[in-house]
C-alpha cells in the first residue's frame, strides 16, 4: 500500500458543518491550511492559522465569487503527478507547492436551482483532485471527515491508496450528480428532453437474493 503524507490542504466548502473541527485535526498534524472566501473566514475566526487562496495566487476573487480558485497556482498544485520529473520541474519553475488534500463541497443547486448556484470552481477542484488521487486525497462530504481524521491519527498523518481511490469515486459521483441536476433543470420545460442523465446510488438495504432464489443479491 502506498501512503501519502498530508502536508498541505486546500479547504473550500459551501457547507461549513464540522470544517473547523476538521481543520483543527489537520493542524495537529502540522498540515498547512489554505482556504478561500467564507471558509477561510470561518477558520480564521476560530483562531486557526490560514493561508488565503488570494495570498497563494496573487489574484483577488472576482466576478461575484465566480473566479476564486481557477488559477495555475491552485490547479497546478492539485494536478501535479509527483512521480514525473517534468511535473516536479514545472512546480519548481513556477513556485507552486503541491496539495495532498482537497476538501470541497458544492453549492446547493438541487435545493436552489439557479444560474448562480451552478458551481464552477468547486467541481473543477474536485475533479482535479480525484483525477490525481494517486497523490491527492479528495473529500466531498462531511460524512467523510471522521474517517479521514481517524486514518491520519492512526497512520502518522498519512492516507492510504484504497481510501484515496474510494474518495475519488465518491468525488466523481458527486460532480456527476451535480451536472445531471443542471441538465434536468435546463430542460425542465421540454416535454421530451433531448438528454436524460440519471445519477443513482445503491441503497444500503441488503436483499436476501437476486431476481430468483438461486441468484446472488445485488
Amino acid at each position: 500500500m502506498t501512503r501519502i503524507k498530508i502536508e498541505r490542504a486546500l479547504l473550500s466548502v459551501y457547507d461549513k458543518t464540522g470544517v473547523v473541527e476538521l481543520a483543527r485535526a489537520l493542524e495537529r498534524h502540522g498540515i498547512e491550511l489554505v482556504s478561500s472566501g467564507g471558509t477561510a473566514r470561518a477558520l480564521q475566526d476560530a483562531g486557526l492559522d490560514v493561508t488565503t487562496v488570494e495570498d497563494v495566487t496573487g489574484a483577488p476573487e472576482m466576478l461575484d465569487h465566480r473566479v476564486v480558485t481557477l488559477h495555475p497556482a491552485i490547479h497546478g498544485g492539485i494536478l501535479a503527478d509527483l512521480g514525473k520529473a517534468g511535473h516536479r520541474d514545472d512546480l519548481e519553475r513556477h513556485g507552486i507547492a503541491p496539495f495532498q488534500l482537497v476538501v470541497s463541497s458544492l453549492y446547493p443547486f438541487t435545493e436552489r436551482p439557479d444560474v448562480e448556484t451552478i458551481d464552477i470552481g468547486g467541481p473543477a477542484m474536485i475533479r482535479a483532485a480525484a483525477k490525481n488521487h494517486a497523490w491527492v486525497t479528495v473529500v466531498t462530504s462531511t460524512a467523510q471527515y471522521d474517517e479521514l481524521v481517524e486514518e491520519l491519527d492512526a497512520n502518522d498523518g498519512t492516507v492510504g491508496d484504497e481510501t484515496r481511490r474510494r474518495f475519488a469515486v465518491d468525488a466523481f459521483a458527486t460532480t456527476a450528480a451535480f451536472d445531471a441536476a443542471i441538465v434536468q433543470w435546463l430542460q425542465h420545460d421540454e416535454l421530451l428532453p433531448q438528454h436524460l442523465v440519471v445519477a443513482l446510488d445503491r441503497t444500503d438495504e441488503t436483499l436476501r437474493y437476486g431476481e430468483n432464489p438461486h441468484q446472488r443479491a445485488a
